[in-house]
C-alpha cells in the first residue's frame, strides 16, 4: 500500500474558518501513521505536468488560474455567493502535487499493480473543465483517467465517488464518454445541486440520491444497488474512488449519517469488485471530509478494506 503525500499540500491556505484546511491533511497523515497492522510506504507527490493537465483542462485555462496567485493575502475565484474557492502565494505547487499524486500513482498500477491512496489538498472532483470551483481546482482524478487512457491505453475506467456532494466537474467531463463510467453517491439536494437520477450521460452515468439522515444500513443497499451493480455490469479495467468522508455523521456540511466503520464496508465492497473485474487495480483519491475526528477514524478503515 503507497500514500502519495507532500509537504506543500500543508501550505495552501484558505482563510480562517474555512473548512477545507491543512489540519484536515494533518489529521490523516498523523491516523495513518498510527496503523500497526498495514506496511504503508509514504511517496513524496511529483508536480504534474501541464501537457498531462491539459488531456482534461485546456492549458490557458490553468494558466488563467495560476496568473491569478497573489503573493500575499487571498484571491477568490468564484462569484458570490460560493466565493470560497481560494488562491493563496502557495496555491500552485499544492495544485500541482494534488495533481501530480495520481499520476505518479497510476505509474505504479501499472508497472507494479500496487495501490495507492492519494492524501493530497486541494481535493478535484467539483473542478470542470473550464470551471474552478468547489474547493477545486484541477479535477485530479479526471486527469488520472484520461493519463491511463492515454499513455497506457485502457479503456474502460470506473470511477466511484462517495464524498457527500455530487462531483459535478467528473460528471461533466465525462458526461458524453461512453468509455468511463461515473457513480456517485451523494445526498441530494445538496451543494453542489447537479446528481438528480435523470442526468444519464450516454448510460455511463449513475448517481445514487441521498435523503438526509440515512444511516449506513441503508446506505449500503443503496449503493450495491445503484452504484456497484452499474459498474459490475460495465467490467471496468480500473477502479478509480473519489474518497470523501463527508457522509460521516459528525461532518458539518451534510446530514448523512454514517459511522466510521462504514466506510470499510464500502470500500471493502469496492474492493471486491476490483478485484473480480481489474485484477485488483484500485486508485483512491482523497476528496472532503471536514470534521477532523470522523477524518482519523475513517480513513483508518477505508486504507484497511483498501489493502484486502
Amino acid at each position: 500500500m503507497q500514500v502519495y503525500t507532500h509537504l506543500d499540500c500543508l501550505r495552501k491556505y484558505n482563510g480562517e474558518g474555512h473548512p477545507e484546511k491543512k489540519e484536515r491533511l494533518v489529521s490523516i497523515l498523523d491516523s495513518i501513521k498510527q496503523i500497526k497492522d498495514i506496511k504503508i510506504n509514504f511517496k513524496e507527490a511529483p508536480l504534474a505536468e501541464m501537457a498531462v493537465i491539459s488531456l482534461v483542462h485546456p492549458k490557458k485555462h490553468m494558466e488563467k488560474i495560476f496568473s491569478n496567485i497573489p503573493k500575499k493575502g487571498l484571491i477568490g475565484v468564484e462569484k458570490e455567493p460560493f466565493a470560497d474557492t481560494m488562491l493563496c502565494s502557495h496555491s500552485k505547487n499544492a495544485i500541482l502535487r494534488s495533481c501530480g499524486a495520481g499520476i505518479a500513482a497510476a505509474d505504479d498500477l501499472m508497472s507494479k499493480n500496487e495501490r495507492s491512496f492519494c492524501a493530497v489538498r486541494p481535493p478535484g472532483h467539483h473542478a470542470e473543465t473550464v470551471k474552478a470551483m468547489g474547493f477545486c481546482f484541477i479535477n485530479n482524478i479526471a486527469v488520472t483517467t484520461r493519463y491511463l487512457q492515454s499513455k497506457y491505453k485502457v479503456n474502460k475506467v470506473a470511477i466511484i465517488d462517495f464524498d457527500v456532494h455530487h462531483g459535478n466537474g467528473t460528471q461533466e467531463i465525462f458526461y458524453n464518454n461512453e468509455t468511463v463510467v461515473y457513480a456517485s453517491s451523494h445526498e441530494f439536494p445538496l451543494f453542489p445541486g447537479t446528481g438528480s437520477e435523470e442526468e444519464t450521460g450516454v448510460g455511463n452515468i449513475f448517481n445514487a440520491t441521498l435523503k438526509a439522515g440515512i444511516k449506513g444500513k441503508d446506505f449500503i443497499k443503496i449503493f450495491e444497488h445503484k452504484i456497484l451493480n452499474p459498474i459490475d455490469k460495465f467490467k471496468p479495467e480500473i477502479i478509480l474512488i473519489s474518497a470523501g468522508f463527508d457522509c460521516h455523521y459528525r461532518d458539518p456540511l451534510a446530514n448523512i449519517n454514517l459511522e466510521s466503520e462504514d466506510f470499510y464496508e464500502i470500500t471493502k465492497k469496492i474492493v471486491e469488485l476490483a478485484n473480480v473485474h481489474c485484477d485488483g487495480r484500485v486508485i483512491s483519491f482523497l476528496e472532503g471530509g471536514y470534521d477532523l475526528i470522523a477524518l482519523s477514524q475513517s480513513i483508518k478503515e477505508h486504507l484497511k478494506a483498501l489493502k484486502l
